[in-house]
């Protein structure tokens, strides 16, 4: 990170400011963030970004739970300023039980910072990479991931349309429930059915939208096409390449019985649930962004053929 940051606990000392009432995200001094980060320590570093550096938190201020800091050099480039405080704004507005929020954050002197809850077990890629996660957990995830669209795409006034759903941007917390994460491709408008010029198009390779990508327009549909890929990975237990995507592969029971991840072993997982949950993915594929289903649709769909995901209701963490 620049030089500046190690300026930080002698420039601000001043009070925390609360945005939105007791219960907003706290604004917070350079001193703050620094304490936080342990002078931006590199043994404090848990991951890199494109464009940010992200540190584990000492305890944040009213919390014994350890944090994550986000931070971003914005000084630099306007783009990146522009889409940090895009982020900030965003997280400020939401609040899910299935969406990683935001308690925290600083935008001065040409620095940007999140502080956000730390989520002890890492990504969905990374444990469907280097794990065995159950059938149980893995459909848990799914349901989960669709409340959290659910929630951006119909529940939040401006509607939003997160822009950037992939298994890396899904965190698991210590019990496999899901958090949704980086906000900073996420648009907000009146239909959500936004037009980006082709310079400022984001997304990551394999879980764009392939109409986003001929015309430009973001659309919920085409955060449900990002849903329908990690919904193959969830199945497959790895990447979900462009012979997969294929709605005929996944209409074959056959098919689908070889598809799925051979870590989960015989009696582990019923091949009528990961068809019904490969029909979802295959539906949410297809070219036509209108004949792909919402979010909505997914949760009932699950609901009522992938009885795996019942235990989430008996736990009350499904809705």
């Amino acid at each position: 990170m620049p030089n500046y940051f190690q300026c930080l606990r002698l420039k601000w000392r001043r009070k925390p400011v609360r945005v939105g009432g007791e219960s907003g995200p706290m604004r917070l001094t350079g001193h703050q963030l620094s304490e936080l980060t342990m002078n931006f320590s590199r043994s404090r570093v848990i991951a890199y970004g494109g464009f940010s550096t992200v540190y584990l938190g000492t305890a944040f201020p009213g919390s014994v739970h350890p944090v994550a800091i986000k931070t971003v050099d914005c000084g630099t480039s306007t783009r990146m300023c522009s889409i940090f405080n895009q982020e900030l704004q965003i997280l400020q507005r939401i609040q899910h039980d299935r969406i990683v929020g935001v308690l925290g954050y600083y935008d001065e002197g040409g620095v940007g910072a999140l502080v956000l809850p730390y989520v002890p077990n890492g990504t969905l890629w990374e444990n469907l990479s280097s794990s065995v996660l159950s059938w149980k957990n893995r459909v848990g995830i799914a349901y989960q991931l669709a409340e959290a669209l659910e929630y951006l795409h119909e529940k939040c006034d401006p509607h939003i349309v997160h822009g950037d759903v992939k298994s890396s941007n899904v965190l698991l917390d210590s019990q496999f429930n899901c958090k949704l994460c980086d906000f900073g491709s996420a648009k907000t408008g009146f239909s959500s059915d936004l037009v980006v010029s082709r310079r400022k198009m984001i997304g990551s390779p394999g879980y764009t939208d392939p109409h986003y990508l001929r015309t430009g327009i973001a659309t919920k549909k085409s955060d449900m096409y990002s849903f329908g890929v990690i919904l193959l990975e969830l199945i497959t237990g790895s990447e979900a390449i462009s012979s997969l995507k294929s709605s005929r592969v996944w209409e074959d029971e056959s098919e689908v019985a070889k598809m799925v991840d051979p870590r989960l072993g015989d009696g582990e997982y019923e091949l009528e649930e990961a068809m019904a949950v490969a029909s979802i993915a295959a539906s949410c594929l297809v070219d036509s962004p209108t004949s792909r289903p919402s979010a909505t649709d997914v949760l009932k769909i699950l609901r009522n053929r992938v009885p795996a995901v019942g235990f989430l209701f008996s736990m009350g963490k499904g809705t």
